[in-house]
């Protein structure tokens, strides 16, 4: 199997450049994720709820309204 490198000497100039764009929107996308902090804005959202569903029919029903 060929290394990357051998690969982009085999492309064209034009190619070579697509894959370095690619290569560079990966590692952009992936620096991104790492970035992301966990939001809790949803915390106490079916606080409404409490007294009429269990935790796990209140799970079962945001499942459901989510897929609406």
């Amino acid at each position: 199997m060929k290394t990357i490198d051998e690969m982009m000497k085999e492309l064209p100039p034009d190619l070579q450049q697509e894959v370095l764009d690619f290569a560079e929107f990966l590692q952009q996308k992936r620096v991104r994720k790492k970035q992301k902090k966990l939001r809790m804005s949803w915390a106490g959202a079916l606080k409404e709820f409490r007294e009429q569903y269990t935790s796990l029919e209140l799970q079962k029903k945001a499942l459901e309204w989510w897929g609406d």
